[in-house]
């Protein structure tokens, strides 16, 4: 969804590209920083539950991290090891940010469990980490399902919720919860979270499964048996290189 903002906010953040350029800041030290910074964040926020105050801090580390492809594109226009290493660093940082989440739930659990005594449970903080472990691993198999039908030659970048929507919606949680301090308010994030996940997995896998389908009709006609038989000019053709 937010991905139609990039261009508008690329050119917003350009200026500051080009600051990071001039001190001699490569695009991965970029990526190092905010992928280390935003996992520390992350947990912190968890450990401490100043959640507010880490949403805050995040947001000012996603910005920064983001700034890795516009000083690639001022400096060496991009590697291929560059595009690797960030790929790789998001998905630490993402579960910098998931892991956080986490650990606030179950420090609630255990706050609850001392004040009860032990005997009974915190059923919003015991649901908030069922949903957010599951967002977990819809944040882990989207970019998977994009990075697998890549290797096979399909593209499936769509969904209807990419890795900036799913940060930006968390951290909206994360602030909204430490503002108002209503735990139930991250639990419905992250309910939210694994609903568009959900959708956003299947709608690649239906890219995939399409594009796969489409790759066979291109070269022949598939029978009701799923093979495929080559058009006659196609097989003239290739008779002929025989």
């Amino acid at each position: 969804m937010l991905e139609k903002l990039r261009p508008g906010f690329k050119r917003f953040i350009e200026p500051i590209a080009r600051g990071l350029v001039r001190l001699g800041v490569t695009a991965n030290a970029v990526t190092v920083v905010g992928a280390v910074g935003t996992t520390i964040v992350g947990i912190w926020a968890g450990l401490t539950g100043w959640l507010f105050e880490g949403a805050v801090v995040l947001t000012l580390l996603v910005i920064f991290d983001s700034l890795d492809g516009s000083v690639a594109a001022l400096t060496t226009g991009g590697t291929k090891f560059g595009s690797f290493l960030d790929s790789t660093l998001d998905r630490v940082a993402d579960w910098g940010v998931m892991m956080g989440v986490l650990i606030y739930f179950y420090m609630q659990q255990v706050a609850w469990s001392q004040v009860t005594n032990m005997t009974r449970n915190d059923l919003i903080s015991i649901v908030g980490m069922c949903c957010t472990l599951y967002a977990m691993m819809t944040s882990f198999v989207t970019p998977y399902v994009r990075a697998k039908a890549e290797s096979l030659g399909v593209d499936a970048k769509g969904g209807i919720a990419t890795r900036s929507d799913r940060l930006t919606i968390i951290l909206i949680g994360m602030a909204l919860t430490g503002l108002f301090h209503a735990n139930l308010i991250l639990v419905v994030t992250m309910a939210l979270l694994d609903l568009l996940g959900t959708i956003t997995v299947v709608q690649r896998i239906m890219e995939v499964d399409h594009g796969i389908d489409e790759e066979p009709r291109q070269h022949g006609q598939m029978d009701a048996y799923g093979y495929v038989h080559e058009h006659e000019e196609t097989m003239e053709a290739h008779a002929d290189e025989r």
